[in-house]
């Protein structure tokens, strides 16, 4: 009955050690790569905000409707 309770569990294989973490240098050639990508990113991020004419609660002042009467004003 003992075997009903516990059964007999196969040999589990050797756990195998962690591989090397890569290393934290970077090469001049991918800094250099690095900061062009991150200047590109730059300048179409201000072209883009050039466009813009409103903050992002958009526009804040009242417009100035006039209301058009039947002679055409």
């Amino acid at each position: 009955m003992g075997s009903l309770f516990s059964p007999k569990m196969p040999s589990l294989p050797p756990v195998q050690p962690a591989p090397e973490p890569p290393s934290a240098e970077l090469s001049a050639e991918e800094k250099e790569r690095i900061a062009s990508e991150q200047a590109a990113v730059e300048r179409r991020r201000k072209g883009r905000r050039s466009t813009i004419l409103t903050g992002p609660l958009g526009v804040e002042e009242e417009a100035e409707v006039g209301r058009k009467t039947l002679l055409g004003e």
